[in-house]
This record gives structure tokens, C-alpha cells and sequence, in this order.
């Protein structure tokens, strides 16, 4: 099994004229896009969280989940550079496993990231209310979200080499704020702060799933390979860049929280607190900003990357072909743009964050565990070596898998069955759509 013959060159044209996509996003645009993706509203938060869960300690879980989290990254850093085509786990499940499975895979990715999105639009409302009230009305809120969507997605229509700019503005923008934290944090660092992050009884397995869930978002950004200018020798250097600097990033912050912020775990936007304790309540109005610019910032890039899972798949007839249309004029896939945005703006109406949140995280562990044993799959089946190699793969992939099927086996059983459920209706439409006369 070759990356050559990838199911993509199988695709038969139906119209020459057809416009192509434009390979507008470059190396550093591309690895802004990895932090973008995983940096959102996540880090605003949970530095509270795991204080809760292990206190003074919290900085230490923060590093052992980044590295936990690195080694299904490698695995995504290896298979990522064999392909030049949108669709990311997707298209690597299809590769490896056969259409039947990696429309298992596109559709989880679809449901994570839409589940992801409405969730970060309820948090952008939340904290826009504390600096706008009017925002927290019923009336408010849904013409917030709506004037939301409506932003990222003609930003997303005119061109992708515009998204591509405004996700890099939106990556420095969103990490002024936690470099503000961080380098004011290191001179107010007190150890009677740090003496008041106590707790009964430390959960460190409780503390390392939340994190990994911070960490997640890094594989969106490769599914746009089609528009980026050299996927195969960009995708593992953009991979590794981006998550070595949000580990660190988290890592620094939480260091900063604890020993700044005193009794961490008793405060729901630490971040705006912390900025508090140290510039008055200017600190706590940039805390506030920088939520909404960071939430705002992954909007951007989730209105990027997503449509390309709906894009990939209509191509290969597995959703319906008004999806694989392209912008004569901007070269872009508007219409399955339109529907993610539709999809997530009705999505974040009627759920709130922790509804949201709940499932994309258990539903991003399949895609996990699908390409680290892709990997495994294609160096055993590929007749060329990737142009990443990552040393020990085979075995590196295997720990990916058994990480993730631990997380897995930790859910809760409602959990497990919002996932099954899920999964059943996936298969029920990709039985339907493969037996339509029309589906190809």
C-alpha cells in the first residue's frame, strides 16, 4: 500500500474546467495553524481545574500530559507527510483501512470539531457578556453568535490565503496576553502563594485526561493539505514546532497561576485573575480580551479546516456532491463552509459549553488511535518510506494506541454511549449513501 496510489488519483473528473484549490498556506502559516487550533479557550480555564486536582503539582501534570499527548503527535507527524490531499485522519484511515472505516473517521471528525466549535461560540458569549452585558440577553447571545459565524465564514469564502493571514494574526494575538502572564509572572512568583494550592487528595489520571483535552486540535490542522504549499516537507516540522511551544506555553502559565493566584482552584477565570494580582483591574479587562481573541482566533481557524473533512469526503461520493463545489472566483469550498457554519451556529443555540465539550474530546481519541495504527499499517504495506521517519515508529504507534484506548476505557458508561450512538448513525448513513444508485 503506497501514498502513490492514494485514493485520491482515483477520482474520476467530471468536469475538466473544474478550478482547483490554491496552495496558499506555507510552513509557518501552517504551524500557527497547529497553535491556533490548539490553543482556545481551554488554557482561559483549566489552570484551575488542575490546580483542583493536584495543586502545587499542577505544573508537573501539565508536562507529563504534553509529552503523553507527543507521542500520538509523532505518529501524526510521520503519516501526515505522506499525503498531499485534504482530509487529514480521514483520508490516512481511507488509505489504510478502506472507505468503511475512514468514513467512521471523517464523521467523528465532523462531530468533533462541530461539537468543539459550538462550545468555544458559548464561551466567546459568555465572556463578551462580562465586558458588553447586553451580550448575556437571550436576544444578544443569538446575534452575537450569528454575527460570529457569519465573519469567519465570509473570511473563510473569500480565500483561503486570507484565513491563512488572519488565523497568523490571530495566533500572535491570542499569545500576547499569556506572554504578558508569563514574563510578569516569573518576578511576582511568591512561595506562601504556592504553600495555599493544597487539596485533599490529588486525582493525577483525572488531571492528565482534562489536559489531553487541552492538547487536542492538532490534528485539524492537517487537514488542509490540499492548500498547503509543501504538505509532505511542512506537516511533521509544523506538527512538532507548534506543540513543543504549547507545551511550554502551558507549562509556564500554570507555573505563573499557582504562584500568583492564591488558592488557584477557587477561581473560574484564573488567567483575568492572575493579570489581577498584578496589574489591577487593567490586568483582569486583558484577561477578559484575551479569552475572546483566542476564542475568536480558533473560530477562524475551525471555519478553515473543518469544511475540508465535508470537502474530501463528498469528493470520494461519500456526502452529497454539492459539497465537493468550488468557488469559481475565490477557489475555495464554499459550500461545504456554508454548511459547517450553519451546522455549529444551530448547534451552539441549543447546547451549552459542557455539553459541547463533553463528546469531542472521547470522540478525538478514535481519531487518535486510527492513525497511530495507520502508521504501523503503512510501513508494513508502503512501498516508499515516508519523508518523515520517525525512529522506533512501530512502537511508538503502539504506546499511541494503548494511551488512547485507556482514556477510552476510563469514560463513563453514558459516555460510551453517546459515542456508540453516534457512531451507529454514521454507519446507517454510509450504508445508505454507498447502496443510493447515485452516490458515486
Amino acid at each position: 500500500m503506497s501514498s502513490q496510489t492514494s485514493a485520491s488519483t482515483q477520482i474520476p473528473v467530471d468536469d475538466a474546467t473544474r478550478p482547483s484549490l490554491i496552495r496558499a498556506i506555507g510552513r509557518w502559516s501552517l504551524t500557527a495553524g497547529v497553535i491556533n487550533a490548539v490553543i482556545g479557550s481551554g488554557i482561559f480555564g483549566l489552570p484551575s481545574a488542575v490546580a483542583n486536582l493536584v495543586g502545587a503539582w499542577s505544573p508537573l501534570a501539565v508536562l507529563i500530559a504534553g509529552c503523553s499527548i507527543f507521542i500520538v503527535i509523532l505518529c501524526f507527524a510521520e503519516v501526515g507527510s505522506r499525503f498531499e490531499d485534504a482530509g487529514g485522519p480521514y483520508l490516512y484511515a481511507r488509505e489504510v483501512f478502506g472507505p468503511a472505516v475512514a468514513f467512521q473517521i471523517g464523521w467523528l471528525q465532523i462531530w468533533t470539531r462541530l461539537l468543539s466549535g459550538a462550545a468555544a461560540l458559548n464561551i466567546l458569549v459568555s465572556y463578551l457578556g462580562l465586558l458588553v452585558p447586553e451580550v448575556g440577553t437571550p436576544m444578544g447571545r443569538t446575534l452575537t453568535m450569528t454575527a460570529s459565524v457569519a465573519l469567519v465564514t465570509g473570511i473563510n469564502i473569500i480565500g483561503v490565503r486570507n484565513a491563512a493571514w488572519t488565523v497568523n494574526l490571530f495566533t500572535i494575538a491570542k499569545l500576547t496576553p499569556l506572554a504578558l502572564l508569563i514574563l510578569l509572572g516569573m518576578f511576582h512568583l511568591r512561595s506562601e502563594v504556592i504553600a495555599t494550592q493544597v487539596v485533599a487528595k490529588s486525582n493525577w489520571s483525572e488531571a492528565i485526561l482534562l489536559l489531553v483535552f487541552a492538547y487536542g486540535g492538532f490534528e485539524s490542522a492537517v487537514i488542509a493539505a490540499s492548500e498547503t504549499r509543501n504538505p509532505k516537507g511542512d506537516t511533521a516540522f509544523a506538527l512538532i514546532t507548534a506543540m513543543a511551544t504549547v507545551t511550554l506555553v502551558y507549562v509556564f502559565v500554570q507555573s505563573a497561576v499557582i504562584g500568583i493566584l492564591p488558592n488557584a482552584a477557587a477561581t473560574t477565570t484564573p488567567i483575568a485573575s492572575a493579570l489581577r494580582q498584578i496589574l489591577g483591574s487593567a490586568g483582569a479587562k486583558i484577561g477578559s480580551i484575551a479569552v475572546i481573541i483566542s476564542v475568536y482566533g480558533w473560530l477562524t481557524g475551525f471555519a478553515l479546516m473543518t469544511p475540508r473533512i465535508l470537502f474530501s469526503m463528498a469528493e470520494r461520493g461519500e456526502m452529497p456532491s454539492f459539497l465537493a463545489s468550488i468557488h469559481y472566483r475565490f477557489r475555495t469550498p464554499h459550500a461545504a463552509i456554508a454548511l459547517n457554519s450553519a451546522v455549529v451556529l444551530a448547534l451552539s443555540l441549543y447546547s451549552s459549553f459542557a455539553q459541547s465539550a463533553t463528546f469531542g474530546a472521547i470522540a478525538r481519541l478514535c481519531v487518535f488511535a486510527s492513525t497511530c495504527l495507520a502508521l504501523i499499517l503503512l510501513r508494513t504495506h508502503s512501498r516508499e518510506p515516508a519523508p518523515f521517519q520517525l525512529p522506533y515508529g512501530r512502537v511508538i504507534a503502539v504506546i499511541g494506541v494503548a494511551f488512547c484506548a485507556w482514556l477510552l476505557i476510563t469514560r463513563t458508561f453514558t459516555q460510551m454511549g453517546m459515542l456508540l450512538a453516534i457512531i451507529a448513525t454514521g454507519v446507517a448513513i454510509y450504508i445508505v449513501k454507498t447502496n443510493h444508485p447515485h452516490a458515486r
